[in-house]
């Protein structure tokens, strides 16, 4: 059962609901690392624009709106709501936005979200979209 949340105050974790993997993630946020008083919701159950968010936006990474109603994707996200969580994950969020470290955990994050669809609680549903083709161009002919 969903609960229809328009504008919660911050902080708040919005994931792409129609994902398991992001589902079971997010229940696990919400137990061991949110702090109290936080929210943890699945996009489609928030008034988006309220948060200056996006459907597009949501189902592409992970959000975090922290105290201060800033907004954080995808690594950064994960970054600031271990930040703001208990004392013991500040530590794990600090080091998750050292430059270079982020970078790293970018592409870590790009990739368990590309393959989230085949992760445990994954399914069909899970998988990004894919990124518009481009038109392969012909090579100009001298006449």
């Amino acid at each position: 059962m969903t609960i229809s949340v328009n504008r919660p105050a911050p902080p708040v974790l919005v994931y792409d609901g129609d994902c398991g993997f992001c589902t079971r993630s997010a229940l696990v946020a919400r137990r061991f690392v949110m702090p109290a008083g936080g929210t943890v919701a699945a996009s489609y159950d928030l008034d988006l624009d309220a948060f200056g968010l996006t459907m597009d936006e949501c189902m592409e990474a992970l959000q975090f709106v922290d105290s201060r109603g800033r907004v954080h994707a995808a690594q950064d996200a994960v970054a600031h709501l271990l930040l703001a969580g208990a004392p013991w994950w500040k530590p794990l969020g600090a080091v998750l936005l050292v430059p270079g470290l982020n970078a790293v955990a970018g592409v870590l994050y790009r990739a368990v979200a590309r393959n989230r669809y085949r992760l445990p609680g994954g399914t069909a549903a899970c998988a990004m979209p894919a990124p518009p083709q481009q038109e392969p161009q012909q090579p100009e002919r001298a006449a």
